[in-house]
């Protein structure tokens, strides 16, 4: 498994400091961001998922604790939008350029809204996806909110 990976280039390109970290994926897991959490053998709320969403029918990425469900109400009003819905995973792997279970923020083919949960920002160092099945980047959540150019805001249910 490369630690080389759009994802991590564009963190390069950006500045931001971070590690990569393996972990052996279970594309068989109910929910990725836990199994990343319990592979990697640290808390759940350290690790980030990231779901790609249709805002009023657009593309928008929300970075949330892997153990919180995301109230898509709250998500709508940071976003600006009337509604969001989940992206098909199809859709979503055409949009971003990643396979789902490997989705990043990072480096996705364009640049699209995202939004962070701002309860993310109280830990020193948070792991993300780092743009493939097994891979993720162990970094500050403040340098990561800045590299995406997102906006924090409590959007978990």
């Amino acid at each position: 498994m490369s630690k080389t990976t759009r994802a991590t280039q564009a963190l390069d390109t950006a500045g931001v400091a971070y590690e990569v970290r393996l972990y052996e994926y279970d594309g068989n897991a109910d929910k990725v961001g836990m199994q990343a959490a319990e592979a990697l053998g640290v808390p759940p709320g350290t690790v980030l998922k990231n779901l790609m969403v249709l805002a009023d029918g657009k593309p928008a990425c929300v970075v949330a604790p892997s153990d919180c469900e995301v109230s898509m109400k709250k998500l709508a009003a940071a976003l600006g939008a009337k509604s969001v819905r989940m992206m098909k995973p199809t859709d979503a792997e055409r949009a971003t350029g990643y396979v789902v279970g490997g989705i990043s923020p990072f480096g996705q083919k364009r640049a699209v809204p995202t939004v962070m949960e701002e309860a993310a920002l109280s830990h020193p160092r948070v792991f993300i996806n780092g743009g493939g099945r097994g891979v993720q980047v162990h970094l500050s959540p403040a340098d990561a909110l800045k590299a995406l150019g997102a906006k924090a805001a409590a959007v978990v249910a």
